[in-house]
């Protein structure tokens, strides 16, 4: 990989795993959070449904003032919103107070969730770009196994609020990382001033676009999998198979080990079979894994070795279909790259919070609910595969 592309991995990597380790790293923490501040279940998990919705519609904010003012401002102001809401969940005395905090730190952390999409859009296409998408995804992807175990370890010797204390810490060091590592790559002629009449004009297009929506929806039901397993595994892995946090934490790891990957062969196999068959090939894969998983538990059979290899099998599969739908989807709007990316980004997002709460009443600290609901995500991500991706292939 060219140094100017691996300097760009490492920067817009870094920037990028602001929002999982937000996400991650209270993991192993939430059953302790839960006791200490007097909360339920369903109550911890709508933390982390706050966090995914307000991440999901601040995007549409931060893709078109990216179009408008350039890449890096954006950046700035999520970055001092998601060093707010730190500071916030840091010193909530109640779950009110704490889904607030984390309500904040989701408007702030979706800047560095859009703003990134739209700089390898300005950067690079086609091929470049996924090898590019893959070598965030594999700098993101070590926050999955690095951020539980960095939760765990704090919570060995301090209390939960340490961790939130940490990540108010990594937004100040992002900010300084923005100012220092990361050129502006939207020069002045080509900003497109914020018209609400034009911006709503390619909203529609987007949203009448039938391979942005269907690329997006397909990788929307993928990450859709992984805020079901975050939601619910803490629990399970504690509850059900008797887990310590870093027990825990080092079984997640495994999901992130293969996701990241699988995710590094994207490209690769992209140039040499194209990417729509491996898309079609990675989204059958997924599918059958989730389902085949889903199965086993239904028969009592999904022990915790078995739970851990088929999770291991199915996210090796995402993580072909992730990086290569988000390169697809963008593909075809280069003039609306901020605005695809944050409005690609809100629809993901929804589909993973909508899941968390369809699937929240069934829960029960058990695994087959969380099974079940994976293999639906599996089984929608397929049907898409089947409805959308022979269109793209026509298009291509």
């Amino acid at each position: 990989m060219a140094s100017s592309l691996l300097r760009s991995a490492h920067v817009l990597g870094a920037l990028s795993s602001v929002g999982p380790f937000a996400i991650d790293m209270y993991l192993p923490a939430l059953p302790a959070i839960g006791a200490d501040l007097g909360s339920s279940v369903t109550a911890m998990q709508s933390t982390i449904t706050a966090y995914f919705l307000a991440f999901g519609v601040a995007q549409l904010v931060y893709g078109p003032w990216a179009d408008q003012a350039g890449r890096r401002l954006p950046l700035y102001v999520g970055l001092a919103i998601f060093f707010l809401g730190s500071v916030v969940c840091t010193l909530a005395g109640s779950a009110e107070m704490l889904l607030a905090g984390r309500f904040v730190q989701g408007l702030g952390g979706a800047a560095v969730m859009v703003v990134p999409r739209a700089i390898i859009r300005d950067l690079h296409t086609g091929h470049e770009a996924t090898r590019l998408m893959a070598a965030i995804m594999l700098v993101i992807s070590v926050s999955p196994m690095l951020a539980p175990l960095a939760g765990a370890g704090l919570i060995a010797v301090a209390d939960w609020r340490a961790i939130f204390a940490v990540l108010s810490l990594g937004a100040l060091a992002s900010l300084v990382m923005t100012r220092f590592a990361l050129r502006e790559t939207l020069p002045p002629e080509a900003r497109q001033p914020v018209r609400p009449r034009a911006l709503l004009a390619a909203a529609r297009m987007l949203l009448g676009h039938r391979s942005f929506l269907g690329l997006t929806l397909l990788g929307g039901f993928g990450m859709a999998s992984f805020f079901v397993f975050i939601a619910s595994a803490s629990f399970v892995y504690t509850e059900q198979f008797g887990m310590s946090p870093t027990g825990f934490s080092l079984a997640f790891a495994v999901n992130a080990i293969g996701f990241f990957g699988a995710s590094q062969m994207a490209a690769g196999l992209g140039l040499r079979f194209g990417a729509v068959p491996v898309v079609l090939a990675a989204a059958a894969g997924f599918a059958a894994s989730t389902v085949a998983l889903f199965a086993l538990a239904l028969m009592g059979l999904a022990s915790l070795p078995v739970v851990m290899a088929g999770l291991f099998v199915a996210n090796g599969f995402l993580g072909l279909v992730i990086p290569t739908t988000m390169v697809l989807a963008l593909e075809e709007h280069g003039e609306h790259a901020g605005l695809a990316s944050s409005l690609g980004g809100t629809l993901q997002m929804l589909v993973g919070g909508a899941m968390i709460v369809l699937t929240g009443p069934f829960f029960d600290g058990s695994v087959v609910p969380m099974l079940g609901a994976i293999a639906v995500c599996g089984v929608m991500a397929f049907a898409l595969s089947r409805i959308v991706v022979p269109r793209q292939a026509a298009l291509a």
